[in-house]
C-alpha cells in the first residue's frame, strides 16, 4: 500500500484518539484471526450503540452488502438495532479508496470519534468489515453498547485463493448448514468454497435433462458401518440420499456472493462416477448395470470416453455453468482405474486412432475434450493432480492431493497450483490421538501442524512459485454424518489455514495464533459452532538420541502440567518442569491444571522397555517427508504407534521402498527375538510387507546368513510379525523388510509402488 496512506492514516488515528484519560492498548488486546499485515495500537476506545449510524456510497449496493451485513450481525449477535438517521456524528464509514494496493485490501481505523472502513474494492472492503466484526465479538459490556478499541490497520492476503471443500456426496448436508459454513468461511476472510458435489457413493445436483440423476443416482440402498478396514464389512440397511435442486443451488450461489465468496462446483469424471453410471449404465465401457456405491474407496466402474458420454458431460456442465459463475469448474480427474479402459475393444481401437500410448494418455485425452468445452464457455478447469498423468491440458489449474509433487510439476509447467496436500491439508484426519475422538478415515493432523504449513515449496523459483494460488482445506466425510461432526472436524483447523494463506509465513508465531485462538474458540461455542477445542488437552513427544525421555505440554501454554506413572493424575502430583527421563515400562499421565483444577484431557502414554529400547540405529532409506516426524528413533523408543492412525510420531512411512536398519546395542548382547508392526491398509494403498529378513553380527557389514520369515498378507490392517532365532549373539542387529510391491490391478492404488509402515522393533 501507499506510503502517504498509511501516514496520512496515523496522522487521523493519532489525532482522533485523544481524551483526558486515553487507555493504552496493546497489539495483543485485538485477537484478531487472520493476522493483520500491519496493525498500529492506538489509545481509548469508540462507543458502538443503537445511535451509531452508517455511511456509504448508495450507488454501489456491493458496498451496502457490508453495510447491512453489519446491521445484521449487530442485530443478531449484540441486540443492537442501528440509527436510520445519518445524522449522528458516532458513525461507521464505507469507502471505496483507489489508494489501497490489492483487490481484497483494506484499511480500518477506529478512533474515539468513528470508524472507516477502506478497501480498493468492494471485496476489500467485506474483507475489512469482518476485522470490525471480529473486534465487535470479542467486547463485552453493558447492554446495547460496544466498547471497541482503537487501532489502525491495513491489510491484505499473501495469497489469492483462500479456500475450503466440502464433500456433500459421501454425506448429504443441508442449505442451512451450507450457508453456516460459508458465513464460517467469511468470517476468517476465505473467498472460495469448492463444493464436492458428485461421487459413487451419491449425485447431489439436479441436472433437468437428466431425471434419473435425482430418481436413481442421488441415493443409496444402505451405508457402510465402522471403518472401511474393519472386516466383515457391515451396513446399516437404510436408504440414504438427497441432491440440492437448482433453485437451492442459485440460493446458495447468490447467498456467497453476498459474502464475496466464490463457489467451485466439482462434478467427478472420468472415474467416481459409480453413482451416475447406476443412472445411466449407457454411459460405461460395458454392459453391466451397478447400484450407487454403498461404501467407501475407489471403483473400477468409470465413464467410457465415447461420444454418447461426451455428449452427456456437456449437457450436464452447460446446465452447471448457468448455475455458477465461478471462473473455474472443477473435474476431478482422480482415482480413476484403467482396468475397464483396457478390457474394452472400443477404448483400444479409441486409443489407436488417436495415437495415445497408453491409458494415461487416453485419460488425458478425456480431460482435454472437457476443458475444450468448458474454455469455449468462458470457463477454466481445475482438477486433481492425477490430471497431469498422460500430459496435462493445455489451461488447467492444478489441486495438489498426493503431497507437493504434482503441484511443483505443474508449476514448473507455467500452470497454476492450489495446493492442498493429505499431510497439512486433509481435516478429515485425526487432529488428536486422544481415545474419544470420533472415527475418521486415519492418518493424524494436529492444529500445529497446519498452521506451521507454507503453500510455495522451496524447490520453486521465484517466477515459478507465482504460480502457487494459495492452499485449500479438504473436509471428505465418510466417516462424517451430521453438520456438528463436520464443524468439529473443520474448525478450529480451517481457521490456522485461514492464517496461513492471509497473513502469509512472515507473521507466524503459534504460540501467540494460540492465545487468540482462546478468544474465537470461545465465542463460537456461544454461536452454536461445534469447534473442538484441544488447546488445554496433554500432547507428548517423545524425545529420543541419548535415551530417551518424555515431554508433557499443551497447545495453550497455559496452566501447570502434573503428571504420574499411572493412569490418572491429581492436583497433588509432581508438576513437570522439564522432559521426565524414561529407564523402565510404565504408563505415564499428564493433567494441564489451572487454578487448581484439571483442564482439558489428560494424556497416557506407555512405554514397554526392551534391549533396543533407546539404543542407536541407523536406516538405509529415509521415509517419506509427511510420515516422518518421530525420526528413526521412533522404532526403537519403548512406545508403540496408534493401531487406527498411521500418521502419528511413531510410524515411519516409505512409499514403494524397502526397509533396511542396523540396531547398534554398543556391546555385544544375546538375541532370542526380534518382533515388528506394520500398518495394512489396501484401501489407503498401504500394504503389510512381503518378508522380514534379521540377522546378528560382531560387524556393522552386511551379514551373510539371515533368518528369514514371510509375512502372511492379514484380514487387519494391524500386523504384528515375531521372528523367533535360536539364541545369538552379536552387537549389531540387521533388519531388512521387502516392501509389498506394485499394487495389483482391481486394487486401489493399482500401478503404483505399496506404502510401507513400520513401527516399533522389539528386541527380546
Amino acid at each position: 500500500m501507499k506510503n502517504s496512506l498509511l501516514f496520512t492514516g496515523l496522522l487521523f488515528l493519532l489525532s482522533a484518539c485523544v481524551s483526558e484519560n486515553p487507555v493504552d492498548h496493546a497489539a495483543s488486546d485485538y485477537n484478531l484471526i487472520p493476522q493483520p499485515q500491519n496493525l498500529k495500537a492506538g489509545a481509548g476506545y469508540f462507543s458502538l450503540s443503537s445511535e451509531t449510524t452508517v455511511s456509504f456510497d448508495a450507488e454501489n449496493p456491493q458496498i451496502g452488502q457490508s453495510a447491512e451485513y453489519l446491521r445484521s450481525f449487530l442485530q443478531r449477535n449484540n441486540n443492537i438495532q442501528l440509527a436510520e438517521t445519518s445524522k449522528s456524528s458516532n458513525r461507521i464509514q464505507f469507502q471505496l479508496d483507489d489508494n489501497t494496493a490489492g483487490p481484497e485490501s483494506y484499511v480500518l481505523i477506529i478512533t474515539q470519534k468513528g470508524v472507516l472502513v477502506k478497501g480498493s474494492s468492494p471485496a476489500g472492503i467485506f474483507r475489512g468489515t469482518m476485522t470490525l466484526l471480529q473486534l465487535i465479538s470479542q467486547q463485552s459490556g453493558q447492554e446495547g453498547l460496544i466498547e471497541l478499541p482503537c487501532v489502525f490497520i491495513e491489510d491484505e492476503p499473501a495469497f489469492a485463493y483462500r479456500g475450503m471443500h466440502l464433500d456433500v456426496a459421501r454425506h448429504f448436508f443441508p442449505v442451512s448448514f451450507i450457508k453456516k459454513y460459508i458465513d464460517l468461511l467469511a468470517f476468517y476472510k476465505m473467498n472460495r468454497f469448492h463444493w464436492h458435489l458428485t461421487e459413487d457413493q451419491g449425485w447431489r445436483i439436479e441436472i433437468k435433462q437428466y431425471p434419473k440423476l435425482q430418481e436413481v443416482a442421488a441415493y443409496r440402498k444402505e451405508t457402510l458401518i465402522g471403518h472401511y478396514s474393519d472386516q466383515p464389512h457391515q451396513f446399516d440397511g437404510e436408504r440414504y440420499g438427497g441432491y440440492y435442486t437448482q433453485e437451492e443451488i442459485k440460493e446458495v450461489v447468490q447467498y456467497a456472493r453476498e459474502r464475496f465468496i466464490t463457489i467451485i462446483p466439482e462434478i467427478d469424471i472420468p472415474g467416481h462416477t459409480r453413482a451416475a453410471l447406476a443412472a445411466y449404465p449407457e454411459l460405461g465401457c460395458t454392459s453391466e448395470t451397478y447400484d450407487v456405491a454403498t461404501k467407501w474407496g475407489v471403483f473400477p466402474e468409470v465413464l467410457c470416453p465415447k461420444e454418447e458420454t461426451f455428449e452427456f458431460l456437456e449437457n450436464v456442465f452447460s446446465e452447471l455453468i448457468e448455475l455458477f459463475p465461478s471462473k473455474y469448474i472443477h473435474i476431478g480427474g482422480d482415482e480413476c482405474p484403467k482396468e475397464q479402459w483396457k478390457n474394452s475393444a472400443f477404448c483400444q481401437e479409441l486409443m489407436k486412432r488417436e495415437g495415445l500410448k497408453d491409458e494415461h494418455e487416453l485419460q488425458s485425452y478425456f480431460i482435454s475434450r472437457i476443458e475444450k468445452f468448458l474454455n469455449a464457455k468462458g470457463r477454466q478447469i481445475i482438477g486433481w493432480d492425477e490430471i497431469l498423468e498422460g500430459g496435462l491440458a493445455p489451461n488447467a489449474t492444478v489441486m495438489s492431493w498426493r503431497g507437493e509433487s504434482g503441484g511443483i510439476e505443474a508449476a514448473k509447467q507455467g500452470h497454476d497450483v492450489v495446493m492442498t496436500p493429505t499431510s497439512h491439508c486433509y481435516f478429515d484426519y485425526y487432529q488428536s490421538v486422544h481415545p474419544d475422538e470420533p472415527l475418521a478415515i486415519g492418518g493424524y493432523l494436529p492444529l500445529e501442524k497446519v498452521y506451521n504449513y507454507h503453500p510455495v515449496p522451496e524447490e520453486l523459483s521465484e517466477e515459478e512459485a507465482k504460480h502457487i494460488l494459495g492452499a485449500q482445506g479438504n473436509v471428505w466425510t465418510e466417516y462424517i454424518k451430521t453438520p456438528e461432526q463436520v464443524e468439529y472436524m473443520a474448525f478450529p483447523r480451517a481457521i490456522a489455514l485461514a492464517e496461513v494463506n492471509w497473513s502469509g509465513k512472515d507473521h507466524k508465531d503459534f504460540d501467540r495464533f494460540t492465545k487468540r485462538l482462546i478468544h474465537h474458540i470461545n465465542w463460537l461455542k456461544k454461536r452454536g459452532v461445534n469447534v473442538a477445542n484441544h488447546l488445554y488437552d496433554i500432547k507428548t513427544e517423545v524425545i529420543s538420541g541419548e535415551g530417551v525421555s518424555l515431554k508433557f505440554y499443551n497447545l495453550a501454554n497455559e496452566g501447570i502440567i502434573r503428571y504420574s506413572v499411572s493412569d490418572t493424575v491429581t492436583a497433588e502430583d509432581q508438576a513437570v518442569t522439564r522432559p521426565v527421563p524414561i529407564t523402565q515400562s510404565g504408563v505415564y499421565t499428564g493433567q494441564t491444571f489451572i487454578n487448581g483444577a484439571a483442564a482439558g484431557r489428560s494424556e497416557s502414554i506407555e512405554f514397554n522397555w526392551h534391549k533396543a529400547s533407546g539404543v542407536p540405529i541407523e536406516i538405509a532409506e529415509q521415509p517419506a517427508p509427511q510420515y516422518s516426524q518421530g525420526g528413526k528413533e521412533a522404532l526403537v523408543n519403548g512406545v508403540l504407534g496408534s493401531n487406527d492412525r498411521y500418521g502419528d510420531a511413531e510410524w515411519l512411512g516409505f512409499s514403494g521402498k524397502n526397509f533396511g536398519a542396523v540396531i547398534d546395542f554398543g556391546e555385544t548382547d544375546t538375541i532370542q527375538s526380534v518382533s515388528f508392526r506394520f500398518y495394512h491398509s489396501p484401501g489407503q494403498w498401504i500394504h503389510a510387507p512381503k518378508l522380514v529378513k534379521v540377522a546378528i553380527s560382531d560387524s556393522k557389514d552386511t551379514p551373510a546368513n539371515w533368518t528369514n520369515s514371510l509375512v502372511r498378507r492379514p484380514d487387519s490392517k494391524l500386523v504384528s510379525k515375531a521372528v523367533e532365532m535360536k539364541a545369538q549373539t552379536g552387537r549389531y542387529l540387521h533388519i531388512e523388510v521387502i516392501n509389498y510391491g506394485i499394487i495389483p490391478d482391481g486394487m486401489q492404488g493399482a500401478g503404483n509402488g505399496a506404502w510401507l509402515f513400520v513401527d516399533e522393533i522389539i528386541v527380546e
